[in-house]
């Protein structure tokens, strides 16, 4: 199967699309994921932090960050011949904040990246989608030499609702990713579903 097209002898098939964001904080790792699983080159807006940005750049946690995205990160993974997912990563930095609104039009669901190192980054992206009745999953970017701390006390860290899923995955590993983003779009269907039940009932 070929994007948007069937092979020989076979009827076309359309493919079901869905918009699915990458959140969390600063250097989480929000670019790598998209960039390890987009089957095409993926579209990038970094720009190298400069002396400029030093008072509003907290780099603690991230001494090997370079540059930051500023707009966004597009990618496009094809999970079956029908179902193919549009990947939009955000900006992380509080100051790029106002593109989330942009972003999240017409959203199935999000990836919230978490560090253990550094989890109060990533608790605007949780309130955020929390507000908006978003659904999403936390991802638990397994960096090397930090911490591994049991699913219970990272939600309770989180201060996540028993219903959120949270997975352990590694950013870098494109079946990894693949398992996070499936896990996205099942949670945003049942979200869905009982959200749509209780508004009938």
């Amino acid at each position: 199967m070929i994007f948007g097209r069937s092979e020989r002898g076979k009827a076309p098939v359309e493919p079901v699309t869905f918009k699915i964001l990458v959140a969390g904080g600063f250097g989480v790792g929000k670019t790598t994921l998209v960039g390890a699983v987009s089957e095409i080159r993926p579209l990038r807006t970094e720009e190298r932090l400069t002396e400029a940005g030093r008072p509003v750049d907290d780099l603690s946690g991230v001494p090997g960050k370079h540059t930051t995205t500023v707009a966004m990160d597009f990618g496009r993974i094809t999970l079956r011949e029908d179902l193919v997912l549009y990947l939009f990563g955000t900006p992380g930095q509080e100051r790029f904040w106002f593109m989330w609104d942009e972003l999240s039009e017409g959203a199935l669901g999000a990836v919230v990246l978490a560090d253990t190192r550094r989890l109060e980054d990533c608790f605007a992206a949780v309130d955020y989608f929390e507000r908006r009745s978003i659904p999403f999953v936390v991802g638990v970017n397994c960096f090397e030499g930090a911490a591994r701390y049991p699913e219970d006390d990272v939600r309770q860290a989180l201060d996540l609702d028993d219903d959120v899923p949270l997975m352990l995955c590694d950013a870098r590993d494109r079946e990894s990713v693949k398992e996070v983003l499936i896990g996205v779009v099942r949670h945003a269907i049942a979200y869905t579903a009982a959200h749509r039940q209780t508004v009938t009932t």
